[in-house]
């Protein structure tokens, strides 16, 4: 019988006698609560998910979340005042000593509330154990994403007929975020980036009144969700025929990610990629343009745990799933990346957006 992802996840938390999961409210709100339990929507402020030795998923909701938590994960214990959550919370961890918090994600305060409520516990780390088990995807959640990926890739293809001249970068993130919710979308999966012209060379632009003119490359970086699963891609087109130096940079960007795409197996190092796909930027004339990593891990996260970077210590894992997305960067020119969501596999990976990464003119 398959394990629960509650006792996968305690298996890798060598030592422990529980995992805590805390959900205390923005900006503490812990995508690992909603993967324990396999719930896709919902708020679940001040909810509790908690992973005993033996791989019991106990989940502590208000009264007002437990219609929503019942067709979840676990055994759920209702609560309607402060003192009944405590009671659940110290029955959950009867017995237990060494307990450990998402030091990525809990805070100071939620960990100082557990050790006042339960005594004699001693504090552990176990975003190791939660990111092992969380970014190693099952077959279902290969397939939530794979389905966020078909939408996100829809609106890619449709951003050709979306584009014309004299539109803004607002007016584009609005329509791609709204067809994006029209095919089936969740919602995003982060702020949809529109960049034109001399703004595509910030790789973190925000969306802006600037409007688009004929030679501007038109950068977009965005992504939704499905049934809490991220998909993430970034295509660069442009209106009419672009500098000559936009137009080089694009086809170096190109057989750079296609160079760093060839890097991603199982039991690869995961900066192999990042290194593969640099050497191509490096040895052309836009050395030092690339100025971000080439990677990184996707899953209820849009960045979920994995490091594709030259420093990286990460080794890859088939069922990973991770961004492909070299870039290069000319300010006051403009800049070019193409990303695309991966699926690592035994041999090799699967691209799981789509849309034709050869050159466009509008």
């Amino acid at each position: 019988m398959e394990k629960s992802r509650a006792e996968r996840m305690i298996s890798k938390a060598e030592g422990l006698d529980a995992i805590v999961i805390m959900n205390d409210g923005s900006p503490y709100l812990d995508s690992t609560f909603w993967y324990l339990t396999e719930l896709s929507g919902g708020v679940f402020e001040g909810a509790i998910a908690i992973v005993g030795k033996d791989g019991r998923l106990d989940v502590i909701v208000s009264e007002m979340e437990s219609e929503a938590a019942a067709a979840g994960k676990g055994n759920i214990y209702v609560y309607k005042k402060r003192g009944e959550r405590e009671y659940y919370l110290r029955k959950a961890l009867a017995g237990a000593k060494r307990v450990g918090f998402n030091a990525d994600r809990v805070s100071y305060s939620s960990v100082a509330y557990v050790e006042k409520t339960v005594k004699n516990i001693r504090v552990n780390d176990a975003a190791p154990a939660i990111l092992s088990t969380m970014t190693v995807k099952t077959q279902k959640e290969i397939e939530q994403t794979r389905k966020a990926c078909k939408i996100s890739s829809q609106v890619a293809k449709e951003i050709p007929d979306m584009l014309s001249e004299g539109i803004t970068e607002k007016e584009m993130a609005f329509k791609m975020d709204f067809r994006m919710r029209e095919l089936g979308g969740m919602g995003n999966a982060f702020e949809t980036i529109s960049a034109f012209g001399a703004n595509s060379s910030r790789p973190h632009h925000s969306p802006t009144d600037y409007k688009l003119a004929k030679g501007d490359a038109a950068l977009f970086d965005f992504g939704t969700k499905y049934e809490g699963y991220c998909s993430d891609m970034t295509r660069t087109v442009f209106l009419s025929r672009p500098q000559e130096i936009l137009a080089r940079a694009y086809e170096v960007v190109l057989e750079a990610q296609t160079a760093g795409i060839e890097k991603y197996r199982d039991g690869a190092p995961a900066k192999e990629a990042d290194l593969a796909a640099r050497k191509v930027i490096d040895e052309s004339e836009f050395k030092g343009k690339f100025i971000h990593a080439f990677g990184h891990g996707i899953g209820m996260d849009v960045h979920q745990g994995i490091s594709v970077s030259p420093r990286s210590k990460h080794i890859l894992r088939e069922g990973n799933i991770v961004s492909a997305e070299p870039g290069i960067y000319i300010q006051g020119v403009g800049g070019i990346r193409i990303e695309d969501t991966c699926l690592i596999t035994k041999n090799g990976c699967e691209r799981l957006t789509d849309f034709d990464r050869r050159i466009t003119f509008v």
